[in-house]
């Protein structure tokens, strides 16, 4: 099989759970991430400290972060913040490798998604960017609309590059584009990543890819021999972007990508056997009647 070379594969339960509207126990969110802490996945994406109010699904990241065995793996864990208050939390956990910070190219899901215009948005990413570089921390962008915008925003991959630009200018060097609501089509992935990754070579790109259950596999495709090698996903496609209008668009399902790697002789660094024990746990969690049947199991 082909190395597994540089691959990181970003498993997002934070992702997964913050649009449920009933409230995970915090021991079950604790032992569902400490059996994903066991899988080999490069990074947990694992809460947020964003407003209780905004997202009441993250209010126990701090007790989540505090319960977690972190002895026996090398997984990093990121969390999410949308503020410089955030961030400072966030850097209160010596645990937390990464900050991730949503940045949009599209004025108006900016203003949804932080409550700040892209102006403002540059100058709140400017000082998380200090901060976390004080604190030994990396930070995560992730270029929301990278792919497209539904709302009559500019976008073409012209902006997306001179953002990449901007951005690597004030000292970004991970960055992953969004997929927000799936609309992306595999020409303009391939386009992107063609383009970017060889031009940016000290920046590490990745794909967070909102997946339809029928064009998953020509995405990772596009991303993959484009020469992305850096994927966010989700057991079972959980998640997604709200303000997706069709509801089978969800997160890339992890067992996806699996199977992707499989087919093309892709040798990737996850322990199937620790998988399969955290799939079985993403079911007992994401499972029963307060919870709509999984999206790839609606075709």
């Amino acid at each position: 099989m082909k190395g597994t070379g540089e691959i990181k594969i970003i498993e997002c339960p934070r992702d997964a759970m913050q649009g449920i509207k009933w409230f995970i126990d915090t021991k079950d969110k604790i032992r569902y991430i400490n059996s994903l802490l066991k899988v080999g996945f490069d990074t947990i994406d694992f809460g947020s400290f964003v407003s209780p109010k905004a997202i009441p699904q993250m209010r126990d990241t701090a007790k989540v972060v505090e319960g977690l065995d972190l002895s026996g793996t090398q997984s990093k864990l990121l969390a999410i913040i949308a503020n410089v208050r955030g961030a400072k939390d966030a850097l209160e956990f010596e645990q937390i490798d990464y900050l991730g910070y949503p940045f949009s190219i599209s004025e108006i899901f900016q203003m949804r998604n932080t409550a700040k215009t892209i102006a403002e948005s540059v100058k709140v990413l400017d000082e998380i960017l200090q901060m976390a570089d004080k604190a030994g921390k990396q930070t995560v962008v992730y270029l929301s609309m990278g792919f497209g915008n539904p709302y009559g925003d500019p976008w073409s991959p012209e902006l997306v590059a001179e953002w990449t630009e901007k951005l690597y200018r004030m000292g970004v060097r991970i960055l992953s584009l969004s997929d927000t609501i799936g609309a992306a089509i595999p020409q303009t992935i391939d386009m992107l990543f063609r383009h970017l990754i060889p031009a940016y070579p000290e920046m590490e790109f990745g794909a967070h890819l909102h997946t339809h259950p029928d064009n998953w596999y020509d995405k990772v495709e596009a991303a993959w021999k484009a020469g992305c090698r850096r994927f966010d996903t989700a057991i079972r496609g959980y998640g997604g972007c709200p303000m997706a209008k069709d509801e089978l668009v969800g997160n890339l399902p992890t067992e996806k990508l699996i199977s992707f790697f499989n087919k093309n002789k892709i040798a990737h660094p996850l322990d199937m056997t620790a998988f399969e024990n955290a799939y079985n746990e993403a079911l007992r969690i994401f499972s029963g009647p307060r919870l709509s049947q999984n999206i790839f199991d609606k075709v």
